[in-house]
């Protein structure tokens, strides 16, 4: 098996490409691993499929390494632009402080280990990005001593720094990740705090926790009283539920009823709703006739963007969208994570919505909310490519202040650039187009090339890092996820008076932590906890990101 194992190292030496991908493969196939309902993902996946066979001496060009970080960074920027700018102009400061005192809590904690514990130069860096199991710190740490930012301590290479970034980095984020995931679930536990109590008080009623997914329409023949014997006015409030868009024909021609009209026996009533509605009691209004339309030609599914300054900062009970519009809002997305579909949920400028109705309704509402996003594949390629360039020329520039070289970095420059093209997007609609599929991919496959390259890196000096300090390291990472977490709860709930659900989830935005979200948002029974994730997560990444080279400079 041994003469096996090298002949495999040698002929994957020689072909780069396939090196890359079989990481990859093989990084999916560990991160897809359940145990007790656990899985690492693939970005830990990829990182120490990575440290296998760096230990072996395989490594991938430093080119392709630098693709997948500019990749993942602006990708980073782009996503967040929209909701950063908008929150620091708005209600984001609640969420600005939170992000900043998990970034600052970690740096304070990994500065004593380093000075505690005599670390290596770089150690402290790849401790405080495992500990948050942030991989923006980790990239922008590793950036700053590539692009020689940071003064190499004597006798050290930028390479040598990097593998101890690398290596401390792999040591702790497991445990940080078991450790983060660990904390959120049990934390409102421990605290006495009913996170699904939390979010029912929020929500206002149960009924308002389904998102309504399958939307379809019927028509049925009005018969029955009260609905012919009570104006509209009084019909909406009393059937309210059951009339969330629909449309009265009579005689054939669709008819507008001011709020004193009435219906009449024999009208046709045409409901746009959730297919659960119409197993209720909807027969009330009298019996179903047939469409003499095709739904499909008719109701059709639009993705809106909130850019309008009338349309965001209201509830969507006050916006009343099926009333003003007849459509229906299947769900809303911020930051790429679903919210929860009920009436309080306040809109923030870059929210998406996903509506059916009719397309004349649908084009009203897009044009009154902000844009509709147009049904093209196209990236704005020639947006995109400036926009990394320019990225790369921002992070050039440097200043020199009492002897020190100060500037962004690679990362600062694509990070910025990315935020910015992403915010002009959101007031631009036709500036800068990436479509959200292909931003995941470039955001994915740039990050987890970045990991094959850090783990293959790692792998060189894993083993020795790991018996000599390994031990130390990981209690250091626990500290890292564990003080910041607690000294933030605290200050959330006491200092910033944050609903307990809203605040775990905005803790693990903080920390970038996807896999946390889903973890708080599966023990509040909720999607309440994703409206505190989406207001940290922007934030988070910029202060992580920061946190990188400065634990370079003072660890």
């Amino acid at each position: 098996m041994g003469a096996v194992f090298d002949v495999l190292i040698e002929f994957l030496r020689a072909q780069p490409v396939l090196l890359l991908f079989t990481l990859l493969f093989l990084g999916y196939v560990i991160g897809r691993i359940n145990v007790a309902g656990f899985t690492l993902g693939p970005v830990a996946g990829v990182l120490f499929a990575g440290i296998v066979f760096g230990h072996e001496g395989l490594r991938i060009s430093k080119a392709d390494q630098a693709l997948g970080f500019a990749l993942f960074i602006f990708s980073v920027g782009y996503q967040a632009g929209p909701r950063f700018f908008s929150a620091l102009k708005a209600d984001g400061f609640k969420y600005f402080a939170v992000s900043l005192v998990v970034a600052l809590c970690a740096v304070t904690v990994a500065f004593c280990a380093s000075r505690m514990l005599d670390m290596q130069p770089g150690v402290a860096a790849g401790l405080l990005a495992g500990g948050l199991t942030s991989s923006p710190t980790l990239a922008a740490a590793q950036d700053a001593v590539r692009d020689a930012s940071i003064t190499m301590p004597p006798g050290y290479l930028p390479d040598d720094i990097i593998g101890n970034i690398a290596s401390a980095y792999a040591i702790t984020y497991i445990f940080g990740l078991t450790g983060l995931i660990t904390l959120i679930r049990y934390l409102p536990r421990w605290l006495g705090i009913d996170l699904e109590a939390e979010c029912r008080a929020l929500e206002h009623s149960p009924s308002d926790r389904r998102n309504p997914i399958n939307i379809t329409t019927r028509r049925y023949r009005v018969e029955n009283a009260p609905f012919t014997d009570l104006p509209v006015k009084q019909l909406r409030e009393k059937y309210g539920s059951l009339l969330p868009v629909a449309t009265v024909l009579r005689n054939g021609k669709e008819l507008t009823l001011g709020s004193q009209d009435f219906l009449q026996h024999g009208d046709l009533l045409e409901l746009i709703a959730p297919r659960e509605l119409f197993s209720t009691d909807v027969q009330e209004i009298g019996p179903e006739v047939p469409l003499d339309w095709d739904i499909s030609e008719i109701q059709e599914t639009r993705t809106v963007v909130v850019t309008n300054a009338a349309a965001y900062g209201k509830t969507l009970f006050e916006l009343d969208i099926p009333k003003a519009f007849r459509a229906i809002v299947r769900k809303v997305l911020r930051q790429g994570v679903e919210l929860p579909h009920h009436a309080q949920l306040e809109l923030k400028k870059g929210d998406v919505l996903h509506v059916v109705g009719k397309k004349e309704n649908l084009v009203s509402l897009g044009k009154f909310m902000g844009h509709i996003e147009a049904d093209l594949r196209e990236t704005d390629m020639l947006t995109f490519a400036l926009g990394i360039s320019a990225g790369v020329l921002i992070g050039l520039v440097s200043f020199h202040i009492a002897g020190v070289e100060i500037g962004l970095g690679n990362a600062g420059g694509l990070l910025t650039a990315g935020l910015v093209i992403g915010y002009m997007h959101s007031v631009r609609p036709t500036f800068g187009r990436l479509p959200e599929a292909t931003g995941w991919w470039l955001m994915e496959f740039g990050l987890l090339l970045f990991m094959a390259g850090v783990g293959l890196q790692a792998g060189g000096s894993f083993i020795e890092t790991l018996a000599s300090s390994g031990p130390s390291l990981i209690v250091a990472g626990i500290a890292i996820t564990v003080v910041p977490i607690l000294v933030a709860y605290f200050i959330g709930a006491r200092v910033l008076k944050l609903n307990p659900a809203i605040l775990m989830g905005a803790l693990t935005g903080a920390m970038t932590s996807g896999a946390s979200l889903s973890v708080v948002t599966a023990e509040a029974k909720s999607a309440v906890p994703a409206i505190g994730y989406a207001g940290t997560y922007a934030f988070g990444n910029v202060l992580l990101m920061v946190a990188g080279p400065m634990m370079l400079l003072i660890g």
